[in-house]
């Protein structure tokens, strides 16, 4: 071809410099060659100056055969070179090649014909170094199998978050094939609400660059719309040689067993924690009501969003389940709601007596012995866990989607049911949290028992000591009295307290006040035993010390009690009073004009045990005077020094009050310790002028 025809114009090898590296291409380093007809260079590119080792004005001109083949391979070469040029059909392949330093090197060609204008045939070779292709070939397949067959998900997403590839894996996460998220958004694809924080942190990695790793997503996908799974995703932003950005690469990691087995971990801390919480909570007293409370504070809102608790009312009455009873009479003791919420209005108020339909999973435990759990509930569930259709109403507009009831089964006897809901906590209830609640269900229920049954017994012991307690007379001869007994609050036993006003000849009076250490019905009995023998050993007319020493003897055969007692006998023909102490707090003597004191007694020693002598000691009395007996329940608290509660005791004495009666009542309701842990019993005397004729004839009973 001649020189003067037109060509295709070579680009300035500076301008592609000052390009910069833009790909493939680049990294080849792929060289052209432009041949003439003949065989001879015509244009020459700078790669073919790299690859070759000789420079455009070393090559161009010359042919190409004698240039950069060895002989022995020059005839195969120009063989090929016909053929391309005869039938315009490229060749592709590797042909050893002589190098300007005289090594042969492995080239791969890319050959074929072009036709300018006027028709001429040129041949274009483009080559790169052999050992270059292969090696990023391998690189390249490498690449793919590591994309196609990483069971982790991988993708690539434009600047506007469009996915341009993804791996199998994660098209498998997802539920949608590979083609399918060509070209669509990341939120087309995962528009559900946990994946908008997703969205958020890619925006934020394309525009500053830096890379978030190992964010923990927990949702759900196509691939499995009814179950959370958990994955690690990681982003990092992509760029090209120039810096510019292409868009964002993600990196999903599933994490579901994992996640899954970490909150299996947190619910078994969860149940060890509420049963730990339950074993210190529950039962902490015997009161019914509180325990019952105390079970449903500690399951919401760790377990239960709602909580309530019935006791089958027969058990309240008599301490038995009453298996005839049909339908079933229950007392609400307790409800919780984790919030404020109408649905409480569907539940029983603590207090209150009610029976529940045949279906309610109340009546289901009570006839089963069994619990019940419910998952799902739909609107024949709210129906049937409903006392009616109004609650059925409020339960379903708060929400509520899961429950389930648990017999309180203590001493093998059922005693009531514990149902629980969930309304606002999406998580349905599943077995281990029935496990859960039956668990702490059957701790508390035994306590409930016994709260029951101390209950019970308590009551009888109270019976018991009232009606040992005497019926008293206001007024006896040169004395008007007034006495006072009240047991020990409802989480305390019964305890031993007593006291007696006995009629002696002469118009005297024995006034007494004792207390058997102890508590429940064998301290009520005890102390019904001693003052029968106290208002026995009266009759035989003996000085207070002599009674003390009989009443002595007799405890020490009433072993293991032993009790305190203040024993004295009123005079009024002489208005005297003689007085002796086994042990007992001292009484108080209220004189007019002077401040109340303590009488300073021989103290002695309890009765029961045996061995010392009692002292009786004389009082000269004068009309007005008052005298206080009491039993430690009126002055002893947990926290105060005896001292300074007698010294209280004292001090409210000395104020005017007008009766006797009105004296014990500001006693018991100011100076005893409101919570109430020991009985009391209080005995006043006012000394007042002998009325012949009165005074032995009763006129009432005193006041309980």
């Amino acid at each position: 071809m001649s020189r003067g025809k037109q060509h295709p114009q070579q680009t300035d090898p500076s301008q592609d410099q000052a390009a910069g590296p833009t790909g493939l291409m680049d990294l080849l380093g792929v060289a052209a060659v432009l041949l003439e007809a003949d065989g001879r260079v015509d244009m020459w590119s700078p790669q073919a100056e790299a690859l070759f080792g000789y420079s455009r004005a070393e090559a161009v001109g010359q042919y190409a055969a004698p240039l950069l083949l060895r002989p022995e391979h020059r005839d195969a070469a120009i063989m090929l070179f016909a053929q391309v040029m005869e039938t315009g059909r490229g060749w592709a392949g590797a042909f050893p090649i002589r190098h300007k330093d005289g090594s042969t090197r492995m080239v791969e060609f890319r050959n074929m014909r072009l036709t300018d204008s006027l028709g001429d045939h040129y041949a274009l070779g483009l080559a790169t170094d052999r050992a270059t292709l292969r090696q990023v070939e391998r690189n390249v397949a490498l690449s793919s199998r590591l994309v196609t067959q990483a069971p982790i998900g991988l993708s690539v997403l434009d600047t506007d978050l469009r996915f341009v590839a993804v791996n199998p894996a994660l098209a498998a996460m997802h539920g949608i094939p590979e083609a399918d998220h060509v070209g669509r958004r990341f939120r087309e694809i995962l528009p559900m609400l946990p994946y908008l924080t997703v969205e958020s942190s890619m925006h934020k990695v394309l525009a500053s660059g830096a890379p978030l790793v190992n964010k923990q997503v927990v949702g759900r996908t196509s691939a499995d719309p009814d179950t959370d799974h958990a994955w690690m995703v990681s982003f990092y932003r992509l760029e090209d040689h120039q810096g510019s950005v292409l868009g964002l690469a993600c990196v999903v990691v599933d994490v579901t067993d994992r996640y899954r087995a970490a909150r299996a971990a947190d619910q078994a801390q969860r149940r060890l924690r509420l049963m730990a919480e339950g074993s210190a909570r529950i039962g902490t007293t015997l009161g019914v009501e509180r325990t019952a409370q105390e079970l449903a504070d500690v399951l919401v809102p760790d377990l239960a969003d709602m909580a309530a608790v019935d006791l089958l009312d027969s058990v309240l009455r008599t301490g038995r389940t009453d298996v005839g009873e049909s339908p079933p009479l229950f007392r609400a003791l307790a409800v919780k709601t984790a919030y404020s919420t109408d649905a409480a209005r569907a539940l029983v108020p603590p207090g209150s007596l009610t029976t529940y339909h045949e279906d309610h999973p109340a009546a289901h435990c009570i006839r089963s012995r069994s619990p019940l759990l419910m998952t799902h509930l739909d609107r024949g569930g709210l129906t049937r866990i409903a006392a009616d259709s109004e609650a059925a109403r409020l339960l379903e507009e708060a929400g509520v989607h899961s429950d389930m009831a648990i017999p309180l089964i203590a001493r093998e006897q059922i005693i009531g049911v514990m149902g629980l809901a969930r309304a606002r906590n999406p998580v349905p209830f599943t077995r281990d949290d029935l496990t859960l609640a039956c668990e702490l269900a059957s701790r508390a229920a035994l306590s409930i028992d016994n709260a029951v049954l101390h209950h019970h017994v308590r009551r009888a012991a109270e019976t018991l000591q009232r009606s040992l307690l005497p019926q008293l007379s206001p007024c006896h001869p040169g004395l008007e009295v007034a006495a006072r007994y009240r047991p020990s609050q409802a989480f305390s036993e019964v305890g031993g307290d007593w006291y007696d006003v006995i009629p002696l000849p002469g118009d005297r009076t024995a006034l007494a006040v004792g207390d058997v250490m102890g508590s429940g019905i064998p301290a009520a009995t005890t102390m019904g035993r001693l003052r029968t023998a106290t208002s026995t050993l009266a009759d035989l007319d003996l000085d207070p010390a002599r009674i003390l020493t009989h009443l002595d003897k007799i405890t020490l055969g009433l072993d293991p009690y032993i009790a305190t007692c203040v024993y004295a006998i009123h005079d009024p023909h002489r208005v005297r009073l003689q007085v002796a102490s086994a042990g007992h707090l001292p009484p108080v003597l209220i004189r007019d004009g002077r401040p109340p004191e303590l009488l300073d007694l021989p103290t002695g020693t309890p009765l029961g045990v045996g061995g010392v002598p009692f002292e009786t000691v004389t009082l000269e009395l004068q009309l007005g005077d008052q005298l206080v007996l009491y039993t430690d329940g009126l002055v002893e608290t947990r926290n105060d020094p005896i001292d300074e509660r007698l010294d209280d005791l004292l001090r409210m004495l000395s104020q005017p009050y007008r009766s006797v009666d009105d004296t014990c009542d500001r006693l018991l309701g100011q100076l005893r310790d409101p919570a109430g842990h020991d009985d009391v019993a209080i005995l006043i005397a006012r000394v007042q002028p002998l009325v012949r004729g009165s005074g032995r004839e009763p006129r009432g009973p005193a006041r309980p």
